[in-house]
């Protein structure tokens, strides 16, 4: 049977693209990204590396990482506006939005908190940023996709636990799509800054 190949961008939600868990990760599918607007004075720098917020994505608050209400830590901290392909890990489940805001406290005095963006890790599993859990800002090597009624490419949990049911599974990335084995269904665009083609076969 002969297969049409296809090449696609996968539509990635940056902010909450992921199941719900005990860390307060977002739906499943796409969802409009909100900005923290609560600082605290936990660290030298709000929602610096290493920190971690509270549960939730409205009115987030930093909070001690060995609270009980500690859900998610900041593997990663970025000033300015986030790209359509935040400069975030791999591993990161979602991405908190910070705005530039004048709180009664900050970092250094001064009355502000800039504009900028923090990659997080939930504390505890699901983690839709790993292979194949169905959500993070990256597509990578693992990872599951299911085909939208408008033609778009989305990821999905390998799983079968989202509510879309998986279709392709990126098996490898290379540097262009003559790199791809025989046996490719999709050619996948993969963020920037890493081997930009991924090559998925169809379940």
């Amino acid at each position: 049977m002969h297969v049409r190949r296809l090449w696609v961008g996968v539509v990635c939600a940056v902010l909450v693209c992921c199941r719900p868990g005990p860390a307060g990760a977002g739906g499943d599918g796409p969802q409009t990204p909100r900005e923290s607007s609560a600082p605290s004075a936990h660290g030298p720098l709000y929602l610096g590396p290493g920190s971690c917020s509270g549960p939730g994505r409205a009115d987030v608050r930093e909070v001690p990482c060995t609270s009980e209400k500690a859900a998610a830590r900041v593997i990663a901290r970025h000033d300015g506006r986030r790209t359509d392909t935040p400069d975030c890990p791999d591993t990161t489940d979602f991405v908190l939005h910070i705005s530039e805001h004048r709180p009664a406290l900050d970092e250094d005095g001064d009355g502000s908190v800039p504009r900028g963006y923090a990659c997080m890790r939930n504390l505890e599993p699901p983690h839709p940023g790993d292979p194949g859990g169905g959500g993070g800002p990256h597509t990578v090597v693992g990872d599951c996709l299911h085909t939208s009624r408008q033609g778009q490419v989305k990821e999905t949990a390998c799983d079968g636990s989202g509510e879309h049911r998986p279709e392709f599974r990126v098996a490898s990335a290379v540097d262009g799509r003559s790199q791809c084995p025989p046996s490719t269904d999709l050619f996948v665009e993969l963020p920037a800054g890493r081997k930009p083609v991924g090559c998925a076969r169809r379940l």
